[in-house]
């Protein structure tokens, strides 16, 4: 009888048994789950939920499977779980009680699944939840109620996918406030009046949508919420679709942004009326939009202008026709608030100087991205405009000429930063007008061969990364910031011409060394980058780069980006881990050192090679592996001999005048295969073999003293070995010449030694008589 005691310890045991069991399984589907309790199991090919899981794990990633179906027990362990991505599976059922045991979960990835219902019963438990992805699904609507009634912590909500049709009344009750609500609406056609009115604030709301009257419902509701409107994939075509949208006029959201929207000429001057009412509306965004028309907007603009627009945002605006785009005189009076604009992408080759004029107000200007010229930017900069700009953006354009360059900008006194990077300016002249307060000056990736004092003295940050610098010793007193990076300088800039310079990137240049002077030059840096270079490691260089202290505080990026081109043993070690003995230092020594032991392993593996016949075996395993790509056996109709015969040249005289006569002679024939005879002259001898022996039905080895020792006969018997022996037949007949010593057999032929001891084979009498039985036995042989 087994006391209580004993069944504890075993019901333990079983229990114990069961959670590594569970823990191996685990980790067989899922070997990526490492101690800091992150589980990435994605892309595994996984048709379910990995058995195993423990309340360790934190992050559970399951995207990019094949899973069908969560069932009840399938998470019930992991009760810390923080994180579950689904996305990307076959989901198409989950059990209501699946994440019941969830509370601590906060981001749940159920997007771009199969599920073609939502169930409150699904998130009833998930009290701790914030994120909640749901898009990309193949439901209709939200149900009768609201799936999100519980769900009181919520922050961001996506929902939608495109046969996503009905949006109903309650569907949103029990969330009160969400920072990003994102809906793929492309065909919503039903949306009921008040449906998203429970929501009381939504900084920011994307919904892709497009039927204009829909979304006019959706705006109502949202008049008072939504801080960011973002929407997407609508047409505004006619300027009787824009009369349905005059109720946006009472937003109180501060942005309006338009994402792969249609514009036209109609439009326009209606949705620039609506957004001038808007009462709080403080910047204006259009991307991926596209224009149809040249700006010749029949309606008259509103006088009235916004009392808060300030930002306008344009980019990647597609005008088919914007060579024959107007000077838009038209909007000239609405744009004296702007502070800040933004037009990236557009074409834009010229900015009217009556546009830039009446931009009063105006202190941060992007064109960056464009087609703007010498020229235009003369014409576009031109007196009196721009007078309260500060920062000037044209990089990526068609500037070539910096001395024309700096003079359009010359007159903009309160500009500060100027960003003419990536043109095309090549040689610069050695004089330039610049504004008089200019402090930062991006000059990056712009073909500059070497900068000269057309540079002002006035920076405090230069950037002349990405050319082809190969110095730099200009007088910058002012300068406190220089980025180098990507150019082609062997050593640091003087530091006596830049006295106040604190932070300098030298990265990705040609520096091999930072000597003491160098440093001590520059000790009142904060930050000095120089990695990815080609540092020397010499003894001097070494010793004074690991005891400097300040240097460690210093460099960027010390010293996981420092590395060795020594050519010594240290090539691509990190600068802080190299010590260099005294023998390193003395590179000839070790030069010489090293080619004598080369020439030393070399010798050896000469020596090695030579007595173990290496170069036998490597030949044997070439041939080998050309005759394994070869069918096992050839077609019948392939055959052309009944054996193929194996014999060495001292034994020809028994083989050629006794054997084959005997055998060729007989009634009926025996075709035999000799290579004196039937060998294919030119042929490589080893193919030779391989294909006589694969044409042949037998292979006859006629075994003497001398066979054992003849090379290609070697090669005929591993062949044989090969393609015949390896197969377990009976394809190879031995017929003993004369006695062999077994210690006359080489070692490396174990096969033979093998199938000698285990098989019989023919032996030549000597006596006439007992020669009639052998040629017997033989013919009886070939024919089996």
């Amino acid at each position: 009888m087994m006391t209580t005691h004993t069944w504890q310890v075993l019901a333990i045991y079983m229990v114990l048994a069961a959670n590594l069991s569970e823990q191996q399984a685990l980790k067989q589907a899922c070997p990526s789950c490492d101690a800091n309790q992150l589980c990435n199991c994605s892309s595994m090919g996984l048709d379910f939920i990995p058995p195993g899981l423990t309340a360790k794990i934190t992050l559970l990633n399951l995207a990019h499977n094949r899973i069908q179906r969560i069932q009840s027990q399938d998470l019930q362990q992991a009760v810390n779980l923080r994180a579950l991505l689904l996305q990307s599976n076959k989901i198409s059922s989950i059990d209501e009680d699946s994440f019941q045991s969830l509370a601590k979960l906060e981001l749940l990835d159920l997007s771009n699944n199969s599920l073609v219902h939502l169930s409150p019963l699904w998130f009833g438990h998930l009290f701790s939840l914030r994120h909640l992805h749901l898009q990309g699904n193949s439901y209709r609507d939200l149900g009768q109620s609201s799936p999100f009634s519980r769900l009181r912590n919520l922050s961001s909500l996506y929902l939608g996918n495109p046969q996503f049709s009905a949006i109903r009344q309650g569907n949103f009750e029990g969330i009160e406030l969400l920072h990003k609500l994102w809906i793929d609406g492309s065909n919503l056609s039903q949306y009921e009046q008040g449906s998203l009115k429970s929501i009381k604030v939504i900084n920011h709301m994307i919904i892709n949508i497009r039927s204009i009257n829909v979304f006019s419902k959706i705006v109502r509701d949202l008049l008072h919420s939504v801080a960011w409107l973002e929407v997407g994939r609508i047409a505004f075509s006619i300027a009787a679709d824009m009369q349905v949208l005059r109720v946006m006029s009472s937003s109180f959201a501060k942005k309006i942004s338009f994402r792969q929207t249609l514009l036209t000429d109609a439009t326009v001057p209606e949705i620039v009326s609506i957004v001038e009412d808007m009462p709080k509306l403080v910047e204006l965004e259009l991307v991926d939009c596209r224009l149809l028309g040249t700006g010749q907007w029949k309606m008259q603009l509103q006088a009235n202008q916004s009392q808060t627009l300030r930002v306008l945002t344009i980019k990647n605006l597609s005008i088919e026709e914007f060579y024959l785009f107007t000077d838009l005189k038209a909007v000239e009076d609405l744009l004296s608030p702007f502070t800040r604009v933004t037009v990236q992408n557009t074409k834009v080759f010229l900015v009217p100087c009556r546009i830039s004029q009446h931009l009063l107000s105006l202190k941060y200007l992007d064109l960056s991205a464009n087609l703007i010229g010498d020229q235009s930017l003369e014409h576009s900069a031109c007196q009196g405009g721009w007078p309260s700009l500060q920062t000037l953006n044209l990089s990526q354009n068609s500037l070539s000429d910096l001395e024309i360059t700096s003079k359009s900008v010359s007159h903009l006194r309160n500009l500060i930063v100027l960003d003419i990077s990536q043109n095309n300016f090549g040689e610069i002249p050695d004089a330039c007008k610049w504004p008089e307060h200019l402090k930062y000056l991006n000059l990056s990736s712009t073909q500059i061969p070497k900068v000269t004092k057309c540079i002002p003295s006035t920076l405090e940050v230069l950037d002349v990364s990405g050319n082809n610098l190969k110095e730099f010793g200009l007088q910058l007193s002012l300068l406190k910031e220089l980025y180098l990076t990507r150019n082609q300088l062997k050593t640091l800039p003087g530091a006596a011409p830049i006295p106040n310079l604190v932070v300098l990137s030298i990265r990705r240049n040609k520096l091999n060394s930072i000597s003491k002077e160098d440093f001590e030059s520059f000790r009142r840096m904060e930050l000095l980058d120089a990695s990815d270079n080609n540092f020397i490691c010499s003894c001097e260089f070494l010793s004074f780069i690991q005891h400097e202290a300040r240097l460690a505080q210093v460099l960027v990026g010390w010293p996981d980006k420092y590395v060795c081109d020594s050519p010594l043993a240290v090539r691509g070690a990190q600068v802080g881990a190299v010590h260099l003995s005294l023998m390193e230092c003395h590179r000839s020594l070790m030069v010489s050192l090293i080619c004598v032991l080369v020439f030393l392993v070399i010798l050896l593996l000469v020596a090695v090679g030579y007595k173990y016949h290496v170069v036998w075996y490597l030949r044997m395993t070439w041939a080998w592996l050309q005759a394994k790509r070869k069918p096992k056996r050839a077609p019948p109709k392939d055959i052309s001999y009944d054996a193929f015969v194996s014999y060495s040249e001292n034994d020809s005289e028994w083989v050629e005048n006794t054997m084959v006569r005997e055998l060729e002679q007989a009634c009926p024939p025996f075709r035999l295969c000799l290579h004196k005879r039937d060998f294919v002259p030119g042929k490589w001898i080893v193919d030779n073999i391989i294909d006589s022996i694969e044409k042949s039905r037998k292979t006859l080895f006629v075994l003497s003293e001398h066979f054992v020792q003849s090379e290609w006969c070697k090669y005929e018997l591993d062949f044989s070995h090969f393609r015949l022996f390896d197969e377990n037949n009976d394809a190879a007949i031995l017929v003993l010449l004369e006695p062999i010593q077994s210690n006359a057999i080489p070692k490396r032929f174990c096969k033979l030694r093998k199938i000698m001891n285990t098989k019989t084979y023919l032996e030549w009498p000597a006596g006439e008589a007992q020669q009639q039985v052998f040629w017997f036995n033989l013919k009886i042989a070939l024919r089996s």
